[in-house]
Order: C-alpha cells, then sequence, then structure tokens
C-alpha cells in the first residue's frame, strides 16, 4: 500500500541533516572547532601509528592484501590498499587500541570512522586540505547525532553505536567531499541505513571485531554515497521510519529515543566540542573507576601482597547502563581472556590502579594480564548501581575500598577526566599523540607528521595522505 502523498512530501530528518551538509563552508565553522578538529585528528593519527605491531593489526592487513593492491595510504604502510580496503585498515589502525575519542552522549566513536573516510576520500576527490576537515566536520556532527538520539540504547540491546550510527556520518563525509547536492546526500543517508552494523557480542570473550567496526562503517559510507552519486534510490525516512534505524534496532526502548536530538540547534551546537579525548587505553565506561582506584592507591604502601592482604573487599559503583559493557558477566571480567577483554573489564582496571597506580597501554600485555596479585584482587571486586550518575553525560564511577581491619576508604569522580566539562586541553592531546606515536616513529618523524596535521587547512589532502602513508 502507498503511503498518503502528504507523508512522502513531508521533510525527513535526513532532508534536514543533508541540507545542512550541502551548505557548510569552512567559515561557517568556528575557528575554535576547526582547530581542535585538528587535534581530535591529531590523537588519531598518534594511535594509528601506536596500533602497529600488534597481532591483530597484521592478521588484519593481511586479510585485506589478498583481495589485492591499490594506491590508497594506509598509514605507515605505504600506498597498498584499494581506497574501501584502506578506510577500514586505516579504521582498525585508529579503534584497535580502543584509546580513541568518544561522543560521551553518543557513547560513539565517531573519530575512528570519519577521519579515515575523509583522508581516503579527500585525496580520491583530489580536495584540499581545508575540505577534509570541513567534511571531517560534517562527519561528525552526523554521527555523533544519530548516536545521541538513541541516548545510551543501542549498547543495551546490543550494538556498537560507532558502526551502527557512524555509517551516516562517513557517508554524509564522503558525500561532501564529492559534492552531493542535498537531494543525493539524503538519498545516501537511506542507502547506508541497510549498511550500518556492529555487535556488541565480542564482550563475552574479548574477539576482535570492535576493532573493525568504524572502519566497515567508512567503507560502507564511501559506497552508500557513490551509489547516490550515480542515481541509486534508498529511503527517503532513514531514521524516524516505520523500519527505520531507531524502530529496527531499539525496538521497546525506541520509546526513550529523542527523534529531536538530531537536528537540535544544528550548525549552532557543535558536537566536536562534545568529544571526550581518552586519558587511558580502556573503554571509556571504565575512566572513572580507574582514575577513583589510582587516587586511592596512594593510602597504601607496601609490597603488592601486602596490599591485598590489606583488602577484604571492592565495591564500584556504576552507571546502569554501562554494566552490561564492563562489569558482566562477572567471571569474564575478573579474569580477562586477552588485553581487549581487559579493556572492557572493571575488576581488571580496578585492581590494577589500586596496585600499581596507574593503567597504560604496559597494563595489557601478557605478563600483566598473568600478575597473580591483579587477578586476587580483581577477584574481589563487586560492582552496584550509581543512584547519583549524570549518564551520558558524564561516566561517573566511584570505588570503595572496604580494608581487612574494618575501615573504609572511598574515592568518587563525579565527572570522567577527558569529558568535556573536564576537558584534555589540545597540549594535552598532542602529549598523548607524542607519546604513541613515538612508540614507532622516531621524535623528528612524529613532529613532521604533528605539523602536517596541525596545518591541515594550508596544505591539500594528497600532501597529508602522502607523508602519513610512509612506512614505518
Amino acid at each position: 500500500m502507498n503511503a498518503p502523498a502528504s507523508s512522502i512530501a513531508q521533510e525527513t530528518i535526513s532532508d534536514v541533516l543533508a541540507r545542512f551538509a550541502a551548505s557548510l563552508t569552512a567559515d561557517a565553522i568556528p575557528a575554535a572547532v576547526r582547530e581542535r578538529a585538528k587535534y581530535l585528528i591529531l590523537d588519531a593519527v598518534g594511535l594509528a601509528y601506536a596500533s602497529h605491531g600488534y597481532r591483530w593489526e597484521g592478521v588484519s592487513l593481511d586479510a585485506l592484501r589478498s583481495f589485492g593492491g591499490g594506491n590508497a595510504c594506509v598509514i605507515g604502510h605505504g600506498r597498498i590498499l584499494g581506497l574501501r580496503d584502506a578506510v577500514l585498515m586505516n579504521g582498525i589502525l585508529v579503534h584497535g587500541l580502543d584509546y580513541d575519542d568518544t561522543h560521551s552522549r553518543g557513547v560513539i566513536h565517531a573519530t575512528a570512522s570519519v577521519f579515515p573516510t575523509v583522508l581516503g576520500a579527500a585525496e580520491h576527490a583530489a580536495a584540499s586540505g581545508a575540505d577534509l576537515l570541513t567534511a571531517y566536520v560534517a562527519g561528525m556532527e552526523i554521527a555523533t547525532r544519530i548516536g545521541m538520539v538513541a541516548q545510551g540504547g543501542f549498547h543495551q540491546v546490543g550494538f556498537h553505536p560507532t558502526g551502527l550510527a557512524g555509517v551516516f556520518g562517513c557517508t554524509v563525509a564522503a558525500g561532501w567531499l564529492h559534492r552531493l547536492d542535498a537531494s543525493r546526500l539524503a538519498m545516501a543517508q537511506g542507502i547506508a541505513l541497510s549498511m550500518g552494523s556492529g555487535s556488541l557480542e565480542f564482550l563475552e570473550d574479548g574477539a576482535w571485531t570492535k576493532r573493525m567496526h568504524p572502519g566497515w562503517a567508512g567503507a560502507a559510507g564511501i559506497m552508500a554515497a557513490t551509489l547516490a552519486a550515480h542515481g541509486y534510490i534508498g529511503p527517503r525516512r532513514a531514521y524516524e521510519g516505520r523500519f527505520g534505524l531507531y524502530a529496527s534496532h531499539l525496538g521497546e526502548r525506541m520509546a526513550q529515543a529523542d527523534l529531536g536530538l538530531a537536528t537540535e540547534a544544528l550548525g549552532e551546537r557543535w558536537q566536536i566540542e562534545e568529544v571526550a579525548v581518552k586519558p587511558m587505553p580502556a573503554c571509556h565506561f571504565t575512566h572513572a573507576p580507574a582514575d577513583a582506584a589510582i587516587a586511592l592507591s596512594r593510602e597504601f604502601s607496601g609490597s603488592a601482597a601486602q596490599k591485598l592482604a590489606a583488602i577484604r573487599r571492592l565495591r564500584v559503583l556504576v552507571p546502569e547502563q554501562v554494566v552490561s559493557t564492563v562489569c558482566e558477566p562477572v567471571a569474564n571480567k575478573r579474569r580477562p581472556a586477552n588485553g581487549y577483554d581487559a579493556q572492557f573489564s572493571i575488576p581488571y582496571i580496578v585492581a590494577t590502579g589500586l596496585l600499581k597506580g596507574r593503567f597504560t597501554l604496559d597494563e595489557l600485555d601478557d605478563a600483566a594480564l598473568a600478575d597473580p596479585d591483579v587477578l586476587a584482587l580483581a577477584a574481589k571486586v563487586d560492582y552496584e548501581i550509581d543512584p547519583a550518575s549524570t549518564f551520558p553525560r558524564h561516566y561517573t564511577g566511584e570505588v570503595v575500598v572496604e580494608m581487612a581491619d574494618g575501615r573504609v576508604l572511598r574515592h568518587r569522580e563525579a565527572v570522567n577526566r577527558g569529558n568535556t566539562d573536564r576537558p584534555l586541553t589540545n597540549e594535552d592531546i598532542a602529549a598523548k599523540y607524542r607519546e604513541n606515536a613515538t612508540r614507532t616513529l622516531d621524535a623528528g618523524r612524529a613532529q613532521r607528521v604533528a605539523d602536517a596535521v596541525l596545518g591541515l587547512d594550508r596544505a591539500d589532502a594528497r600532501t597529508l595522505a602522502d607523508l602519513l602513508a610512509e612506512p614505518v
């Protein structure tokens, strides 16, 4: 049965987002937003270099090379893959360590999908660096807003918003670079509806699949935009339709979705200003408890064994919405199977922070994961729902230590470090970039890359891609 003519003519969310993106220019983006965008890209590039040498990185690259070569940039590896495969691989590099930025309200790693997309698509379109940056901002606006609408609901039903919502931002960013008009950009979002994906099943056993979600969204976004450019027809009501994104992926939680968030203050309130940069390599939901544990570690002295003997029990207060991601299943979380599993484990991260006073990439290697003292303390960690949580605005956390002598120690982090209400500065991001990039590059080359990224709006996309493609 055909829909009534009035409903067909009604403006959709896709129409509004497309019109915004089609008319977006670099001059319309506030200078502070453009500057922050460059630092978010810098953070992503540093992580791409830091990901070199891990087994999952090598396996991913070998698999993609088996499809044949190409001339698109793969960060630190050369021009060795076709465009879509390069976007997928660069997304794996940026997101593989789970150390990349998070838009808190959208609960989405948007840069990990949008930046690889614009890096590849901008060079393919012979675009300027300023155009790359503008397309990145456009893609970030759409991806984060589409994630925001669900208000944390995607995670609750087992979907990863980075792949599911990220594909729409990637589609619009790629379409913007190829100069699609508003009607084609709207159509491209309808096509992308059939391409978004990302299951949270990896949480059950530490599987690698989450690492591919951002790059898959980017590759799909380029495909959706290209199909639309050639006249392919997609559904108009990608978001609000009877079988649109939210109805099909939220089920009963559709009632909690706020469709107005997709377009509210569009072009006035910039979502890049709401992106939180990670100060440690773990799921963002764990950061406040980790910092609370690290703060409490200063209350202890002596060996790890002595600290362990002094603690009877640990309770961690977390938002209800994060339990299924970082607290359950309890047995798995107390004894993570691998580094990726550990990055989503409140018991492991809190135990590590309390015993070692830190949580870095080194705490994810095999020796750290087998530390008997950490595992013994992790076995004493329980979780409770935080009644005062302000999630998703803040990823709150509180650690309560019940001592063997009857004392109780506690520390609360009401706003997670790196959150937009407690942000890392651009200088902090630059320091994080240097720390990560120099795990692979020498200091001089790391600085040349930083200069190129921060000077992006004064060069062209090909120049940046050439530099990033140089093998390490």
